[in-house]
């Protein structure tokens, strides 16, 4: 008997292609030298944290808290709850209490802890094409069953038309992801708009609360000011998930929250199941140095106009050489047309010129790739002669 069930082995071999390519990069770099392997797989952000989360990391420090280390209410610190809150509170327009967050191990913790705590087992989820894979993964660890529904395929917003006509009397949630990860779009408050009186209308229609669940990790990293809509103002049931990975540089750290909408019926009931999943998912509790440290830094955020820089001018090269791509509101990824019809072979080509992408297939879209641009201005820089090089053996006209 194999060591692990049936099902798992199935996904291991169908899991993300992120990690694959990175794994391929380490044996070129082991090659042909780290400076010579152009690895754009990875959204790990290259940069430091800000200088306020080292302050406050250093005042921590020298005068401790008697008893920082020890156990806390599930949910994690009010304080902390508290400062999201007034945050999501002057963002929305709406009266958030601190005792409808929960503080969680990340973005990807929170979102399990929301499918576990909504989900019935066949439950549906509407999750956007193209999409985060792991999402396919969350689902089914509550026993839903997610069903894709494509974005616009020019401009990557959102279809409300096509995600109308994926709702019926299964349907418990859907998903949404803005900027999103892999298109780098912002969607703009008449869309969100557009999706809140679709779902209210849905949820008359069928008499069944369907949940909005907004995963926002990048949502401080927009471009030439444009701001990302708060989901409250719009889906009356939603709930916000997202970490501080991107906007203070933590990955590692797996820090985040969950934040339901006030305006969500039945919200306490849902947040009594929300804590009680968060504790008996193992995510209990949240980083506690962590926990602390980010309670001040609600509005603090990675300098923006480093990333703005990238995007620019990775952007403008790439678009010369023949590249077809939505330019990006927000996040650090591009999301390309692939030159092939075959992404898979795009990316195995790009290899040879010891470029690593991402294949569109891996985020449920074939015939594009990925690019991750949160990496050093001059990896970019050495690697434009190797783009150029890809581009005319995959026949672009530049």
């Amino acid at each position: 008997m194999m060591p692990v069930a049936d099902k798992i082995s199935g996904f291991i071999a169908k899991s993300s292609w992120i990690r694959k390519m990175f794994e391929e990069g380490e044996k070129l770099r082991a090659e042909f030298g780290a400076d010579k392997v152009y690895d754009f797989t990875l959204g790990n952000p290259d940069v430091e944290p800000p200088q306020p989360f080292r302050d406050e990391f250093q005042k921590l420090a020298k005068a401790p808290v008697p008893g920082m280390h020890r156990y806390m209410n599930n949910a994690g610190y009010l304080e902390t709850r508290n400062a999201v809150a007034r945050m999501l509170s002057a963002a929305s327009d709406l009266p958030v209490q601190g005792s409808q967050v929960v503080m969680t191990c990340g973005a990807g913790g929170a979102l399990n802890v929301v499918l576990k705590t909504i989900l019935n087992p066949g439950d549906e989820v509407i999750i956007l094409t193209p999409y985060f894979v792991e999402y396919r993964f969350y689902i089914d660890n509550h026993g839903g069953v997610p069903v894709e529904v494509w974005t616009d395929r020019d401009t990557f917003q959102l279809d409300i038309a096509a995600i109308g006509a994926a709702i019926n009397e299964k349907t418990r949630a859907i998903i949404i992801c803005s900027p999103n990860n892999p298109t780098g779009v912002i969607y703009p408050a008449e869309s969100l708009a557009a999706l809140g009186a679709l779902v209210a209308g849905k949820e008359k229609e069928l008499g069944r609360q369907i949940c909005v669940i907004s995963d926002e990790p990048y949502a401080r990293i927009s471009y030439e000011g444009k701001g990302v809509p708060n989901i409250f103002r719009y889906v009356a049931n939603s709930v916000i998930v997202t970490s501080h990975s991107k906007d203070l540089a933590l990955p590692g750290e797996r820090i985040g929250y969950l934040a339901a909408n006030p305006r969500m019926k039945d919200v306490e009931q849902f947040m009594e199941g929300a804590v009680f999943s968060n504790r008996v998912l193992g995510f209990v509790n949240a980083p506690a140095l962590m926990q602390r440290l980010v309670a001040g830094l609600q509005h603090v955020s990675v300098d923006i106009n480093a990333y703005q820089e990238k995007r620019d001018l990775f952007y403008e090269s790439l678009t010369k050489l023949g590249f077809k791509m939505v330019k990006p509101d927000g996040a650090f990824y591009f999301f390309p047309k692939s030159p092939l019809a075959d992404d898979i072979e795009f990316v195995k080509l790009a290899q040879k010129h010891r470029i690593l992408l991402v294949p569109g297939a891996g985020f449920g879209a074939p015939g594009y790739f990925r690019i991750a641009y949160c990496v050093d201005k001059g990896m970019i820089e050495r690697s434009l002669p190797a783009w150029a090089e890809l581009a005319r053996e995959a026949g672009l006209a530049g």
